[in-house]
C-alpha cells in the first residue's frame, strides 16, 4: 500500500529503490529517535507553565527601540539642516 504522505514529500523522480531506502531510514529515525531526560522534561514544563515577564518587559523593550529611532532621527536632521558634527 503506497504512503500518500510521503510521496508528496519525496521527490517523484526517484527511483524506487531510493524511495524505499528513505522511507525505512525514516522510518528507523522515528522509532529510535530518543527522549530527553525526566529532569529536562520537567524543568521544561515548569519554564513553560511558569508566568512570563509579562507586558511591562515589552513596553521596556518597545520604548528602548522607540527612543533610539528617534535618536537617529535627531542626528539625521541636524546633519541635514547642516550643523551638528556631521554637518560637511
Amino acid at each position: 500500500m503506497p504512503d500518500h504522505e510521503a510521496d508528496q514529500i519525496l521527490n517523484p523522480r526517484l527511483k524506487p529503490r531510493e524511495r524505499e531506502q528513505l522511507l525505512e531510514t525514516a522510518q528507523l529515525l522515528e522509532e529510535h529517535r530518543p527522549v530527553p531526560r525526566p529532569t529536562f522534561r520537567g524543568q521544561l514544563a515548569r519554564r513553560l507553565r511558569a508566568d512570563s515577564a509579562g507586558p511591562g518587559r515589552a513596553r521596556r523593550l518597545i520604548a528602548a527601540y522607540a527612543g533610539s529611532g528617534l535618536g537617529l532621527l535627531m542626528v539625521v536632521a541636524v546633519g541635514l539642516a547642516g550643523i551638528g558634527p556631521l554637518a560637511a
